[in-house]
């Protein structure tokens, strides 16, 4: 395997660290970028000039730009982009303020939105390279009181399923990661919660109030899920989707049969609002 550069936005945590120490520990370069300056200082000390590290929120869409613009610049060549950064909002629609809502679709859709629409100039440029969504099983199902999380993760999921089409012809492949439920911290340092309406308290959306709770781990290994998303850009043509977990597979093949179940038998009725001549 030849040296390939990588961008990767949040690494200070979760999969973006896990991705960022098995790329690294494997000899390739990582431009990784974070929110808490020094928090992967360790990293940058082991590895120097290997490590790359730009402050980035990636709700600052002038800050995307500039920080992807010079990493190409600096590396000549970056042959992977990871959509990493993100996080949970868990609360009934209702209990979320407007400030949540806006702040969860600027993080975690438009955010990479934007981090892909700044680098597609570039891989253009370069005659293709990989572009890996982080989502999850809930940018194909859904769970009470996790309504804008979703919409976050199925809207981005729209737009690289679009995307892969679009760039195809310049040799720009795309893969939406599924994971299930993993033993990083996301639930706990990457979680924001609504502020509880007792309206709910007997509801289904209050099942997410138990999110952070860490007497039940997840099931996922984040250290075997970051390896195989790091095998899977060595998979050519790119998977569209990469599942990872048990969990994440009963939960999206489930929707998936439901949304079926739901639909076929409508073939007729569908057919019966066409034009008639």
């Amino acid at each position: 395997m030849t040296e390939r550069t990588w961008f990767i936005t949040g690494i200070n945590s979760g999969f973006g660290r896990q991705l960022t120490e098995q790329l690294l520990a494997a000899g390739d370069r990582v431009v990784g970028t974070v929110r808490r300056d020094g928090s992967v200082a360790n990293l940058e000390r082991r590895y120097g000039d290997r490590l790359v590290v730009p402050h980035l929120d990636v709700t600052d869409v002038p800050a995307v730009r500039r920080v992807v613009d010079d990493a190409f610049a600096r590396l000549g060549r970056i042959d992977v982009v990871v959509n990493n950064a993100g996080y949970g909002l868990f609360g009934a629609a209702e209990e979320l303020t407007d400030e949540q809502v806006q702040h969860q679709l600027a993080t975690n859709l438009l955010g990479s939105i934007q981090v892909t629409r700044a680098a597609l100039p570039h891989l253009r440029g370069q005659g293709g390279g990989r572009i890996v969504q982080l989502s999850t099983y809930g940018g194909l199902a859904t769970n009470p009181g996790a309504s804008l999380y979703h919409a976050s993760k199925w809207g981005i999921e729209g737009f690289m399923e679009s995307l892969a089409k679009e760039t195809a012809p310049f040799g720009i492949e795309v893969t939406i990661v599924e994971p299930g439920g993993a033993r990083t911290e996301f639930r706990f340092d990457s979680l924001a919660t609504a502020t509880p309406l007792t309206a709910y308290d007997d509801t289904p959306a209050a099942m997410t109030r138990a999110a952070g709770d860490r007497s039940r781990p997840s099931l996922g290994d984040p250290a075997k899920m970051a390896a195989a998303i790091i095998a899977s850009v060595d998979v050519s043509p790119a998977p569209r989707r990469l599942v990872l977990g048990s969990d994440s597979y009963r939960f999206i093949t489930a929707a998936l049969q439901e949304r079926l179940a739901e639909i076929v038998p409508q073939a007729e009725s569908a057919a019966a609002t066409d034009w008639s001549d």
